[in-house]
């Protein structure tokens, strides 16, 4: 990974935080951003000691946030190899008629429009080197439905055919494409906790090491799409 530069949106926690730990572990350099000034400082110092670590706040559900996002990336590290689509919300808990428009619209946002923004600007950059590799992190959620989880649901199932159509689409100029869809982690996402007692679950590190991996593939092969989700649930 040394002299590579990668993004990893929604970087100062949770999968985006692990996935940072392990590019920075693996010489690149890397540009986290997140929504929260005070998260950022403190993934920021945190992450220092691994490698060369810049960020920004960004909203990514924001195309002129994004914009300025990739282009302080450039500036900072000289361009773009490698995009991590991690930035994620949810609403769960309501049904199609109790979540709100407002809700429904925020949750698409991040979760689709989102990732089509930093993907819309990062391509460019992609090409300006060469090629490079973008991975968005979906969710099994993307092609299991559950109630009360509409919102997440068609955001997550939307991610999987929009990543799959540029796939295709960017395959020509040495840009990979890939899909992964962790089940359930041990984040404190959608008000999750952290605990002993989910120690069933994935950990972040397991979601960084699938990334590190599919980076390492040789150029003429393309996982484009991982499942990966605990071996050993609680048994129902």
């Amino acid at each position: 990974m040394k002299g590579k530069v990668a993004v990893v949106t929604g970087g100062t926690k949770g999968i985006g935080y692990g996935i940072a730990s392990a590019l920075l572990s693996a010489g690149a350099g890397v540009f986290i951003c997140g929504r929260d000034q005070a998260a950022l400082a403190e993934a920021l110092e945190k992450l220092a000691h691994l490698g060369e670590v810049k960020g920004t706040v960004c909203d990514v559900s924001s195309a002129s946030d994004v914009e300025a996002m990739l282009k302080r990336c450039r500036q900072v590290f000289g361009g773009l190899d490698i995009l991590i689509n991690n930035a994620g919300t949810g609403i769960f808990g309501k049904t199609v008629e109790e979540i709100t428009p407002e809700e429904f619209t925020r949750v698409l946002g991040t979760n689709l429009y989102g990732v089509f923004c930093c993907c819309h600007y990062a391509i460019p950059l992609m090409k300006e080197r060469g090629g490079g590799y973008i991975i968005n992190i979906s969710s099994l959620a993307g092609q299991n439905a559950h109630p009360k989880m509409s919102a997440y649901n068609a955001s997550k199932f939307g991610l999987n055919g929009f990543t799959e159509a540029m796939m295709q689409e960017v395959r020509h100029d040495n840009i990979k494409v890939s899909l992964i869809c962790p089940g359930s982690v041990n984040t404190e996402f959608g008000g999750g906790d952290i605990s002993e007692e989910n120690a069933w679950q994935l950990q972040p590190e397991d979601i960084a090491r699938v990334v590190i991996d599919l980076l390492e593939h040789d150029p003429r092969s393309l996982p484009s799409k991982v499942e990966i989700r605990p071996s050993k649930p609680p048994k129902k």
